[in-house]
């Protein structure tokens, strides 16, 4: 239930239409709230204060009508300046990072301060009377509407600011891989079941019965799409309930094809139709990735920008090198929280849960370096940085695998820098960092 309830929150959060409707609607009650007090004190108490509007009708209403058209025009404009810069940043930065610009609640802010300026100036308008006997002047209703109009005036200054800063290469990227980090320290360590005891005498598989795969029932997929979350705690809940060994074919990311097997559950004996809609119901599927779970997409998302700044159209190499900076970034924090086990085990140490393609760090790391290092094969640049990065990285882990992995990429780097490069001097600089990486020492920093 956390995660779903996570699931619709990242959604309400990257809709451009959740804050403004609040506010919107905040700023009917507010209407309602201000118009109520005008008709509970006396027009004589509200005026002898020196900081409440004080004029007739006819300025109220011109006063009202002039905040409402100007905030609805500035609405319109506001929201093509929006437009503009989602238009460049898809064609900069590639349409996948469009979540992340309208996901900017300063952005949301902004455009919800005037429209709820719009509709309260409206609201408010509709009670001005004037004439003998039924004259009614909601002076602090219309000194609250120019209260709002001051305050949309300093946002609509903040708004041209930030939009200017947000189309910058060296901004997006810090907020990609901010979401990034964000993301490993709410998913590391992983909080389903618990690992196997590091003391005990057989090792993991041994756990797994002989006939698993003879015996077991498979749950088929009965939509396309992207997994974008996993609900493990329903899984683990209902595997113990019911006492089986489940097997999880895919991870958040992956994508589905109606009909694929997703889970393999043991013993089949056990295994009904009722059953089987409750694991079903465990994963959220939509048409997109999501970070709600996928660390990959975070580390994709960086990648892209990375790709589309080497490409000839654009030829950015200060900005690829910006997004290899921030990947280093990354890959240490994940480097540091460790990998949970694919086994899941309950509280009375029985397994539960099997990860069949579980994320490594070695997998992330070649998800990060491979395409760069590809796109990047004639600037040595980027060359440098990358092996600056896998230096940093190798004396962080002492995993063999992981050791294999960063070695492996310096060791291609420096051999596309050898056939791509036809200047000896650029090879060389390139050939002493790989060397710098293959050399250092592998023990852990304290």
């Amino acid at each position: 239930m956390q995660i779903r309830l996570l699931k619709y929150w990242e959604e309400l959060r990257s809709s451009y239409w959740f804050v403004p409707g609040v506010m919107a609607v905040g700023a009917i009650l507010l209407s309602f709230a201000t118009i109520a007090m005008d008709g509970y004190f006396r027009a004589e108490v509200l005026r002898s204060l020196g900081f409440i509007w004080s004029g007739g009708p006819e300025g109220a209403r011109g006063l009202l009508q002039t905040v409402a058209g100007s905030m609805i025009t500035v609405a319109g404009v506001t929201f093509s300046i929006t437009m503009v810069a989602l238009s460049f940043a898809s064609s900069q930065f590639g349409s996948r990072l469009l979540r992340n610009f309208m996901s900017d609640t300063g952005n949301q802010v902004v455009l919800g301060t005037f429209i709820a300026t719009f509709i309260y100036c409206l609201l408010v308008l509709r009670t001005v009377r004037s004439g003998d006997g039924a004259e009614f002047i909601p002076y602090l209703s219309v000194t609250v509407g120019l209260v709002l109009a001051l305050v949309s005036l300093i946002l609509l200054i903040y708004f041209i600011h930030h939009m200017a800063l947000t189309m910058q290469a060296p901004y997006v990227v810090g907020e990609v891989a901010s979401d990034l980090i964000k993301t490993i320290e709410r998913l590391f360590p992983s909080e389903v079941g618990s690992e196997a005891p590091q003391d005990r005498e057989r090792p993991q598989e041994e756990d797994i019965p002989e006939n698993y795969e003879e015996d077991a029932k498979e749950v088929r997929c009965e939509r396309n799409g992207y997994i974008q979350a996993i609900d493990e705690e329903t899984l683990m809940k209902t595997a113990t309930e019911n006492d089986l060994i489940l097997k999880l074919l895919y991870r958040p990311g992956h994508f589905l094809i109606d009909g694929e097997v997703l889970i393999c559950v043991w013993p089949g004996a056990r295994f009904n139709d009722e059953l089987a809609g409750k694991l079903k119901g465990a994963f959220i599927l939509g048409r997109q990735r999501t970070l709600t779970q996928d660390v990959e997409f975070g580390i994709e998302q960086l990648v892209e920008v990375a790709e589309r700044s080497l490409s000839q159209g654009i030829n950015a190499t200060f900005t690829a090198v910006t997004c290899v900076d921030w990947l280093g970034a990354a890959l240490a924090k994940l480097s540091k929280k460790g990998f949970p086990s694919p086994c899941r085990y309950d509280s009375q140490g029985n397994l539960r849960i099997i990860f069949a393609r579980p994320l490594t760090l070695e997998g992330v790391i070649d998800t990060a370096f491979n395409q760069i290092r590809q796109s990047a094969r004639d600037n040595v640049a980027v060359h440098i940085r990358l092996l600056e990065k896998i230096k940093v990285l190798r004396k962080m882990t002492d995993d063999p695998q992981v050791v294999e992995a960063l070695e492996r990429h310096a060791k291609m780097i420096e051999h596309d820098s050898a056939s791509h490069q036809p200047q000896k001097e650029d090879q060389r600089h390139v050939h002493e960092r790989s060397e710098e990486v293959l050399s250092a020492d592998s023990k852990r920093r304290e």
